[in-house]
């Protein structure tokens, strides 16, 4: 397989940064995840998304595809180690390898004050994220540590670094994937598998719906944040997985990066 792809436009020539890479997608049907896939998409990578909504999926597929890459949708349920044990032998069997994981699935019910979290509110969370996090995790460690390289980009969020009201479920979850990715970063770095952390702030359409019932949040968002705009799933969250899930990142493990228009300085 080719290890990359030019193309020449004009007098410029762009390599693309995945290409023949194979790339699992969570919740790739939509939001962040979604654009998350088409950015991985753009840069040549041949993708397995993954979610519970068969129909977002096929949706999502066929505009990747219309982007030149392959796509392999394999509906399923982050909550269920079945389920990611099944993603992770489907897209060996149709690629043959699995160069990345983007855990980006994840459940809330955000607004909810700590006192008023509920059994299900806290299962359905810390399961969605967390649990789902680790089963994808261990189910593609031995196809990367027989390949002697992988790349591993899960989620956090800024609502468990800062402790933000209303967040308890979500918060406690996004903190647990962190300390979750730094002992893999520790254990794994010896394969050469990198896992790192993403904060973002990124205006997807569940976002949307929360800030329209919460106005007040909206402005307060954007006061804090530096440059003055949320950030868009494909151009800027995207970008950055992209280029984590790339050779370009070989170098970086057990980071948390803020992916939020410097809302957070850490």
């Amino acid at each position: 397989m080719n290890s990359s792809i030019n193309f020449t436009s004009g007098s410029l020539m762009y390599t693309k940064k995945l290409a023949d890479k194979v790339a699992i997608v969570t919740g790739g049907g939509q939001g962040v995840g979604l654009g998350i896939a088409r950015s991985l998409a753009t840069e040549g990578a041949c993708l397995v998304l993954t979610g519970r909504t068969q129909s977002k999926l096929t949706q999502a597929a066929e505009e990747m595809s219309a982007l030149g890459s392959q796509v392999l949708v394999v509906p399923g349920d982050t909550r269920n180690r079945a389920d990611a044990a099944r993603t992770v032998e489907l897209a060996i069997e149709r690629f043959g390898r699995v160069d990345a994981l983007v855990n980006n699935a994840q459940s809330s019910n955000p607004g909810v004050p700590l006192e008023s979290v509920t059994d299900d509110d806290w299962t359905n969370t810390l399961e969605s994220g967390l649990y789902g996090t680790l089963y994808l995790m261990q189910a593609v460690l031995p196809h990367m540590k027989a390949q002697g390289r992988g790349a591993i980009v899960n989620f956090g969020s800024r609502t468990g670094i800062e402790g933000l009201k209303g967040f308890g479920a979500y918060a406690a979850t996004k903190e647990g994937i962190r300390g979750l990715s730094r002992v893999a970063a520790r254990e794994w770095g010896a394969y050469g598998i990198t896992v790192n952390v993403i904060c973002p702030a990124a205006l997807t359409p569940a976002a949307e719906a929360y800030l329209e019932a919460n106005p007040q949040e909206r402005t307060r968002y954007l006061s804090e944040i530096a440059l003055g705009r949320f950030g868009d799933p494909e151009l800027d969250i995207g970008r950055t997985v992209a280029f984590l899930c790339s050779d370009d990142a070989n170098f970086i493990t057990g980071q948390t990066i803020s992916v939020d228009g410097g809302q957070s300085m850490l």
